[in-house]
């Protein structure tokens, strides 16, 4: 009973027809040969790049691809001869508006019948998004660089005037003052301009450190 049942779903999906499937598909869903050329296509192919299925079938493939990547294209296209299979291979292919789409390969080769069933994703909005991504990343990174200089710059003009008047205070002998609200408040502000030293040489250690990790010396 079991290996009837078996047979009969055997049956079922080999009669079943999977020519809707291939037609609504979103992905674009393609069988080539092995010269280089589509032999056929479903809509999503000729509805993304904007060519009509005469001229998709009368160009070699390659002549779709972006420049850029038509010698790597062809590299793949070469193990695909050799049976070996591609799997989720980005390229830039270009539109008959002069648009660049990036599309996910998956490649399988057949070489009894030289031939290659492929699907694609269009991933174009996905490298937009790590195009935007790491624009922003370079952005900050800027933008941290310069603070940090500007923290430098500032810190080390400061050092000069606050190093002045500690030495200033140094020379200062308080032992004539007679006015003891004046002896106070020049100790005070000593006290304050120490602090103030003891404040900058610690962000311009800290600084100095952070710089140092970030960009390690070669060795």
């Amino acid at each position: 009973m079991i290996p009837k049942a078996n047979n009969q779903h055997r049956v079922s999906v080999e009669s079943f027809d999977s020519e809707p499937f291939f037609e609504v598909s979103q992905d674009l869903m393609c069988i080539a040969g092995f010269d280089g050329y589509f032999k056929r296509i479903n809509p999503a192919v000729s509805k993304l790049l904007g060519y009509s299925d005469e001229e998709l079938f009368s160009r070699p493939i390659n002549d779709f691809v972006c420049e850029e990547d038509q010698n790597i294209t062809e590299e793949l296209r070469n193990n695909l001869r050799k049976n070996i299979p591609l799997l989720n291979f980005e390229n830039r292919y270009l539109t008959k508006k002069g648009e660049i789409v990036w599309l996910s390969w998956t490649s399988i080769p057949v070489p009894e019948s030289k031939l290659v069933y492929a699907v694609a994703k269009n991933v174009t909005h996905k490298k937009k998004l790590e195009e935007e991504r790491n624009k922003l990343l370079i952005s900050l990174s800027k933008i941290n660089e310069e603070l940090q200089h500007l923290t430098h710059m500032a810190s080390h003009d400061l050092r000069a005037p606050v190093n002045n008047l500690l030495a200033i205070f140094s020379l200062l002998d308080t032992s004539t003052i007679q006015d003891k609200e004046t002896e106070n408040l020049i100790s005070i502000l000593q006290s304050t301009t120490e602090e103030l030293k003891v404040t900058l040489n610690y962000y311009l250690d800290a600084a100095s450190q952070k710089k140092a990790f970030m960009c390690p010396q070669k060795t």
